[in-house]
């Protein structure tokens, strides 16, 4: 079960893990707050390689020109940093993916979902959840349950109000 409610105008959650791709290249320490000053996308989402979580990638990647500027953009997944290395590659993405191999990051944003909604699909899985977080290290926005086709679209929004 979700424990950990975030809302818009709670501090976002610090974190370190190990960033791939991009400018973390094969893999490089990252901590949050390290891009606290900056406007912040944090993207969770369920599995690499599989189909709704590559068409959500995908279009990030095709939106970035209108976006990339306007934040820095992390995948969250519970993956290991290979699996991200091969997910990135595979696909072109211009953004770094974090691992959270232990679910910690999951945990503390509140989007590890421990029992299955309506009691069908896998028992433990990433709720599919994005944080726009301000330059002051605050939650701006968050959009839970967002469908990954239409995700790119809600986040351009997101950014731009």
């Amino acid at each position: 079960m979700n424990t950990t409610t975030l809302t818009a105008g709670d501090a976002a959650p610090d974190f370190s893990g190990t960033a791939v791709g991009a400018e973390f290249a094969e893999g490089k320490p990252f901590q949050l707050r390290d891009y606290f000053g900056e406007q912040i996308v944090l993207y969770f989402y369920p599995q690499d390689h599989t189909p709704g979580c590559t068409a959500q990638a995908c279009k990030l990647r095709d939106a970035w020109a209108e976006f990339g500027s306007r934040a820095n953009l992390f995948g969250i997944s519970t993956d290991s940093p290979e699996s991200h290395r091969a997910f990135i590659e595979l696909n072109s993405l211009p953004f770094p993916l974090i691992s959270d191999t232990r679910k910690s990051i999951v945990r503390a944003y509140g989007v590890w979902m421990e029992e299955p909604e309506g009691g069908k699909g896998d028992p433990f899985r990433t709720e599919r959840t994005t944080f726009v977080i301000a330059p002051e290290g605050r939650i701006k926005t968050i959009l839970r349950k967002v469908d990954p086709y239409t995700h790119d679209r809600l986040l351009l929004e997101a950014l731009y109000s």
